[in-house]
């Protein structure tokens, strides 16, 4: 496996280990932009293992799994985790500050859904 493919994949379970952390003290809306990230930086590390390419930026959670293919099972989660690369972060991303809107069952769910993105990933990574 290429190195930049290795660098991509560590770093996204570094940002799925942050998740955990912050969720553990309560920082919901952290665990949300981690998951997020995790995602994004996993998701980007495997367009580069199948394309032996580089990417163009992007964010989007849809459009990365769909480079990917990955199944249809995850589109739903997807939309779900895609937007919080913002809303977790800008308090002009919503009619609310970003550490009132998110508890600990959206954390829950967010990792939920990491995990199991994450775990398709790897899977793929063979």
């Amino acid at each position: 496996m290429r190195e930049e493919v290795k660098n991509w994949i560590r770093q996204s379970e570094e940002d799925f280990d942050s998740a955990k952390a912050n969720y553990k003290i309560g920082k919901h809306y952290v665990v949300a932009f981690f998951c997020q990230q995790a995602v994004e930086k996993g998701l980007k590390g495997l367009i580069i293992f199948k394309t032996k390419t580089k990417f163009l930026p992007e964010h989007s959670l849809i459009r990365l799994g769909k480079k990917c293919k990955i199944p249809s099972r995850f589109e739903s989660d997807l939309k779900k985790l895609s937007p919080q690369y913002f809303l977790s972060r800008y308090p002009d991303a919503s009619e609310d500050l970003p550490s009132e809107l998110y508890d600990k069952e959206t954390s829950e769910n967010f990792l939920k859904i990491a995990e199991e993105v994450l775990a398709w990933i790897k899977s793929q990574l063979k």
